[in-house]
């Protein structure tokens, strides 16, 4: 693959947006485990260590080819993709709406044909 086609910002963008998702994953967690078991140690010591190990877990990842050739691959295919315009996104979303309500007032007649089947049937 040529070194001037591959997207450089959205795969640097994936491993720092990953990377912040596992240190708030793992800041989290440690904060719940260490304070099941014992009283949690000072939020500045739980901030380091899954800082430490996001960053580790990042640059371990960042360097893996297989990861990176896969992000790159990603990144690649989604600048391929022709995303609808403005106008048709609007179009799909009356559409989206116009069904929802159909479909809600389908089922609200059903509900209530139902219901007054079941008293009749069962006298309520």
């Amino acid at each position: 693959m040529a070194q001037e086609n591959v997207p450089n910002r959205p795969v640097h963008a994936t491993y720092i947006t990953g990377g912040l998702l596992l240190f708030y994953l793992l800041q989290w967690t440690i904060e719940w485990i260490w304070g099941y078991f014992n009283r949690a140690p000072s939020g500045f010591a739980i901030r380091l260590i899954a800082g430490v190990v996001a960053f580790g877990a990042g640059v371990y990842l960042y360097r893996n080819d297989r990861i990176r050739e896969l992000v790159t691959e990603v990144a690649t295919e989604l600048k391929k993709v022709t995303w609808p315009t403005s106008k048709e996104t609007k179009a799909a979303l009356i559409i989206t709406i116009i069904i929802t309500i159909i479909t809600a007032a389908l089922l609200g007649l059903f509900d209530m044909v139902w219901s007054q089947l079941t008293q009749l049937i069962y006298g309520g």
